[in-house]
């Protein structure tokens, strides 16, 4: 989650003026924030995160503290191949988080029996990496989905209408379960290339090949 700071300036000569900042990644807000405070010249200092909800600076310390020990700062790449012979999808999810101090990479792949078409493995794999965002215990957080399926990318926005029953029965299986977790999703489309991470790992579920592996990053 990012947050924009919102801030009193003291002028002597023309009263109080109001400033804003662009988002920034919670840390670097509060660090922004302190240093205000040490000039002297700033009034109420609040923070808003990025679905409006307002925080003083004590509550956005403790708010840190507490999200510090969870998942956060979440970006999920997914990725659904389909094999017409079989009915069979290969899943890919790749999971970029931090906690604590550390930056971690999770990834990991399925196969999902009697499907119909590849834009039901794109669905699938969406699902199932909200599955894994589950096992990890990620609640109430903001998180960024990122694929190559631009039409489950834009259905899920809301800007392009879905008129097959299966893939709606995804969409409300998806929206349901995002409600459950309290996620606030942002959804990017990006070009296959940028997406070859979970590309490979569908791929390789198709080929029996299971990965399931969490490592820490720098």
């Amino acid at each position: 989650m990012k947050y924009r700071l919102e801030w009193e300036f003291k002028a002597k000569t023309m009263g109080k003026i109001m400033f804003t900042s662009d988002f920034l990644e919670g840390e670097t807000a509060l660090q922004a924030a302190e240093e205000l405070e040490k000039t002297g010249k700033a009034g109420e200092i609040t923070f808003i995160d990025e679905i409006g909800t307002i925080w003083n600076v004590k509550e956005m310390k403790k708010l840190l503290a507490e999200v510090e020990e969870e998942p956060h700062d979440l970006r999920v790449y997914f990725d659904g191949g389909f094999q017409k012979e079989t009915y069979k999808a290969g899943l890919g999810i790749v999971v970029y988080y931090k906690q604590g101090k550390k930056k971690y990479r999770l990834r990991t792949n399925h196969v999902f029996d009697e499907l119909e078409t590849n834009n039901e493995a794109e669905y699938a794999a969406l699902y199932y990496s909200l599955t894994i965002l589950e096992e990890l215990g990620v609640r109430n957080m903001s998180c960024e989905f990122i694929g190559d399926s631009q039409g489950v990318l834009k259905q899920l926005e809301g800007e392009w209408p879905c008129y097959e029953d299966t893939l709606n029965r995804w969409l409300d299986r998806i929206e349901n379960k995002i409600k459950e977790l309290g996620l606030y999703p942002k959804y990017s489309s990006v070009s296959r290339n940028e997406n070859k991470e979970a590309d490979k790992l569908a791929a390789q579920a198709l080929q029996g090949k299971m990965i399931n592996s969490k490592m820490q990053i720098l």
